[in-house]
């Protein structure tokens, strides 16, 4: 997927699947004042809030960030979306990501969750009150998940020893 910009209208398509699907599970929109997909595709991506997505591979990708959450991760599109979605957290704290997630599939999506996540500089940051949801296009196939998150708060790097 490349960068979102007018030219391919800020990923109209993959917000649609985003926005479909929050709606479909949670019966509300991730924003509530925008007056056209397109005008949301672009909120979307500059939303103050954090917006990411991942496909359906056995290891997920991420293939969607805005700029919050490219800024808190510290990384520029074309690096985000290649990296593992389990890489967003330390190492430590994957075992407990891959709980939620599994949540998340068998449920459809989760609320208030809380965890740690990590920058590409080893900055750590506490997400707080996130939704993660599944998302599932107009033909019920599975297509990856998403997650929003308007809190978080910086932590101290790991210490050694």
């Amino acid at each position: 997927m490349q960068y979102p910009t007018l030219t391919n209208l800020y990923q109209l398509e993959h917000i649609q699947l985003l926005n479909n699907s929050y709606q479909k599970l949670l019966s509300k929109n991730l924003l509530a004042n925008a007056v056209s997909d397109k005008e949301l595709a672009y909120q979307l991506f500059h939303a103050p809030f954090a917006l990411v997505s991942h496909n359906t591979a056995i290891e997920p990708i991420f293939n969607y960030a805005n700029l919050k959450a490219l800024e808190l991760f510290e990384l520029n599109w074309e690096a985000f979306t290649q990296l593992p979605s389990k890489l967003s957290a330390e190492p430590v704290n994957q075992a407990e990501r891959e709980q939620l997630l599994a949540q998340v599939t068998q449920n459809g999506f989760i609320d208030h969750y809380a965890g740690v996540r990590i920058s590409s500089t080893g900055k750590r940051f506490m997400i707080k009150n996130a939704v993660v949801w599944n998302l599932v296009d107009d033909d019920n196939n599975y297509r990856g998940q998403a997650a929003c998150f308007a809190e978080w708060e910086w932590l101290s790097k790991k210490q050694n020893g």
